[in-house]
């Protein structure tokens, strides 16, 4: 039991060096990298051409249904 005790303190200064000694490498790897390029486009731009496409569509359709609508015999309302 007497070999358990006296190991302790090495374990728990081989965990504190691991822990101090990992994250200093880890931010000396990361300023060897230059910056990342800005990206060029963020989606927003599609997605809103995306966007008018599909109102577009939607005004076009509800137009050439509209008129069938209108000349149905049916009365629907």
């Amino acid at each position: 039991m007497a070999a358990w005790c006296s190991a302790g303190p090495v374990a728990v200064a081989a965990v504190l060096l691991v822990g101090i000694a990992m994250p200093a490498s880890f931010a000396a790897a990361a300023h060897a990298q230059p910056p990342a390029p800005p990206p060029t486009s963020d989606g927003t731009s599609i997605d809103q051409g995306i966007a008018y496409a599909l109102m577009l569509i939607a005004l076009v359709l509800t137009y050439l249904i509209h008129p069938l609508d209108a000349t149905s015999p049916y009365k629907l309302f």
